[in-house]
């Protein structure tokens, strides 16, 4: 029993870690990291900040209530739930098209094969592992295996990029310059949409739940976090070494250029594996803990939650292969993203003053202050970046 309750806790950092870490993840990573170069290292670290003041708020009050975030939203306003869960899963949707291109794109550099093949052969792979008679371990187990490949395969390219590590370490608490789109966007792709439920929700279906669970709800959130941050500061790092020693990276795929000018041929196929591991992984937590926002809401949706989850997996690898995976779709969705943390992590916060929900339990006063200050940080950065899209 133990070791289960162990398991799930691990799994579930891993599963949030793992739906943040996509496509999308790698490309934008990269892609500031040129930008802003070194200076790219504040950013990562205030995002990381932001994070865990959010998620420990929306995981500890999904655990205290015993409830999905859709169920308290529509306790709070009644069709404010609803309104939530559309918003979540018409995002988690719109990602899952671009995970399962990111698929296709790993297996075409690893094998050679048409991404629409390897997008099929990675739907097919992803439906397995939730028709899995223990997918809830299942899903616990891939995501942490795959989640310590990429780090394992990142570190390597960090060796070989050598970068400049003093300037990166300076420069993330000293930056020369800073871009609200790049915090807005790192922070909307770590826990915005619904990668900021993913682990809640799954530490929810293994029973890990209560006042009394409260610790290892703050442990596996941390851990989640932590996870992608480890990553994405690797990345950050070996996309700095090449940089700094003036190489050019391919505007249509940077982080493969960076794999490459790194290491080689052989870096080129970490590559592949990272990416193939990135997009399979988020595949998994988009359609997971988007259908978690629907199953309640009938109970014909939770009795036939593996055929919506199923139907959800090939309806995002149809679109893909009818309509393609725009680079500037991922971006865009991905900002979108941390424009919809500000609405949920509000609900959250309001959830955790009344009673009706949280019983006796009383929210840190700390923890409220970081999620408000959250909120406000997101929503005015959300309105720079609006303001800078429209002019």
């Amino acid at each position: 029993m133990k070791k289960n309750k162990s398991s799930a806790i691990t799994g579930a950092a891993f599963l949030m870690a793992t739906s943040a870490i996509g496509p999308g993840f790698l490309t934008q990573t990269t892609v500031f990291t040129q930008q802003l170069a070194a200076s790219f290292g504040f950013v990562i670290l205030l995002s990381v900040l932001l994070d865990i003041g959010a998620q420990l708020n929306i995981w500890r009050i999904i655990a205290v209530t015993e409830m999905r975030a859709q169920l308290i939203a529509n306790t709070l306003l009644p069709g404010l739930g609803y309104f939530l869960a559309s918003l979540i899963v018409m995002g988690g949707l719109a990602f899952n098209i671009g995970n399962i291109g990111g698929c296709g794109l790993g297996l075409q550099v690893l094998t050679g094969l048409d991404p629409m093949y390897g997008s099929i052969f990675s739907c097919i792979i992803a439906l397995l592992i939730f028709w899995n008679k223990e997918a809830g371990k299942a899903i616990d187990g891939f995501t942490k295996l795959l989640g310590m490949l990429m780090i394992l395969l990142t570190l390597y390219i960090v060796f070989k990029a050598n970068p400049p590590i003093g300037s990166a370490i300076r420069h993330s608490f000293f930056p020369d310059k800073l871009s609200a789109l790049a915090i807005i966007t790192l922070v909307g792709g770590t826990v915005g949409g619904y990668i900021s439920f993913a682990g809640g929700h799954r530490l929810l279906d293994a029973g890990i739940k209560g006042t009394g669970a409260l610790k290892d709800v703050n442990k596996s959130a941390v851990t989640g976090i932590m996870v992608t941050a480890t990553m994405r500061f690797l990345l950050f790092l070996a996309a700095l070494g090449i940089v700094t020693k003036g190489l050019i990276l391919d505007p249509a795929n940077p982080p493969a250029a960076v794999f490459k000018l790194a290491a080689g041929e052989i870096g080129f196929r970490f590559f592949g594996v990272v990416m193939w591991s990135a997009a399979i992984t988020s595949v998994i937590g988009a359609a997971y803990t988007s259908v978690s926002f629907l199953k309640t809401f009938h109970h014909a949706i939770e009795q036939y939650e593996k055929i919506i989850i199923s139907v959800f997996i090939v309806l995002s690898t149809l679109v893909f292969n009818l309509i393609g995976n725009p680079v500037k779709i991922l971006v865009t969705v991905g900002a979108l993203n941390g424009l919809i943390l500000p609405i949920a992590l509000t609900v959250m916060l309001i959830a955790a003053r009344q009673s009706k929900l949280v019983h006796s339990y009383k929210h840190p006063i700390w923890l409220e202050i970081v999620g408000w200050l959250v909120v406000v940080t997101m929503s005015w950065m959300g309105y720079l970046t609006i303001a800078k899209w429209i002019a």
